[in-house]
């Protein structure tokens, strides 16, 4: 089988095409072939080594997100079968119930072997049925991105009918929480560096946008947009770049679901504001299977799809992990792992 290895996580120029001999499942595991991947912003430190001691150095065999179908299986399973769509759950032991250090330690292309591979062994309770609506880049898009929007829209953020919601920018967390802010009755204020990209929301119906570089200072506009009453809930995956105005956007009592960290690790917090303002902050990381489950439920009965930029071959990883980098895509990148 064909797969890309990241041979040393200094530069995105190590991932290469390797052959590797197709894995047999053990007891429990699956065998899945895997059709397609799709590329995070975390791959992309990854592989320049973003994760200092907490990621595996050598060898490894990058990306989270993907989706195929199961071509055998290591025994007896409960609940999925050969031919069975599935997609691969970012933590694979974290199926219900609270975070926990051990569920953190057992992600998929970083701390063990990742998706970016024509076959991988899963085991059952890591896997998750595809819904028929999508296809396999679809269903690849989901696991970490869609899933950590859902689990800050909804799970954790509670989003209700009436309310508003901040989205930066238009990569795939961001995309995935304006159509889940939407689905859940609310209004949406999108922010983006680019005007072409703004002029893309605005064809989709997304009247309310600003565009950052031109308005620095966009806690101020969103205030306005909101006639001085200030959003409800802030999708933050700038980080400490953004965060300030996130603050001074936000109603008071309102809520930031923390997702990532796209402009900068260390902020000097308005803790002030913060206090005074009751805003509450949350950190969202991405969710369990049952999250994932529901999710999927959601979205095949309002036929949510997700939002593809653009399709790479698996041969072509380092242009996918280039273009991604380049912020210039909207929404999410997809590898075709059928040469």
């Amino acid at each position: 089988m064909k797969a890309i290895s990241l041979s040393d996580t200094t530069s995105i120029s190590n991932l290469e095409l390797i052959d590797r001999p197709v894995p047999e499942p053990k007891p429990g595991e699956v065998l899945v072939k895997l059709h397609a991947s799709s590329i995070n912003y975390r791959d992309v430190l990854i592989a320049i080594g973003g994760y200092g001691s907490r990621q595996k150095k050598r060898d490894l065999i990058p990306l989270s997100d993907g989706a195929g179908e199961i071509v055998s299986v290591g025994g007896k399973l409960k609940k999925l079968k050969v031919g069975d769509r599935v997609l691969a759950s970012f933590f694979q032991s974290w199926v219900s119930g609270e975070l926990t250090e051990a569920i953190l330690d057992d992600d998929l292309g970083r701390s063990s072997d990742g998706v970016l591979t024509q076959y991988r062994c899963f085991r059952e309770e890591g896997l998750v049925k595809i819904p028929n609506y999508l296809s396999f880049e679809e269903a690849a898009s989901l696991p970490c991105a869609a899933l950590t929007a859902w689990s800050g829209i909804v799970e954790l953020g509670c989003t209700k009918p009436g309310q508003t919601v901040l989205i930066q920018g238009t990569g795939g967390v961001s995309l995935f929480a304006m159509q889940f802010a939407l689905m859940a009755g609310a209004s949406v204020i999108v922010t983006s560096s680019s005007d072409q990209k703004i002029e893309t929301l605005n064809k989709m119906g997304i009247k309310k946008t600003i565009n950052y570089k031109k308005i620095p200072e966009w806690g101020l506009k969103v205030l306005e947009i909101t006639n001085g009453k200030g959003v409800d809930h802030v999708m933050e995956v700038g980080g400490a770049g953004t965060l300030k105005q996130s603050i001074r956007s936000i109603k008071p009592g309102g809520f930031i679901s923390i997702v990532g960290v796209l402009d900068g690790a260390k902020s000097n917090l308005l803790i002030p504001l913060i206090g005074s303002r009751q805003i509450r902050l949350q950190g969202v990381t991405v969710g369990s299977v049952e999250n994932l489950k529901s999710m999927l439920i959601a979205m095949e009965n309002h036929k949510i799809k997700p939002i593809i930029d653009k399709v790479f071959k698996l041969n072509e990883a380092i242009d996918a992990y280039e273009y991604l980098k380049s912020g210039k895509h909207f929404g999410k990148i997809c590898l075709s792992h059928d040469l």
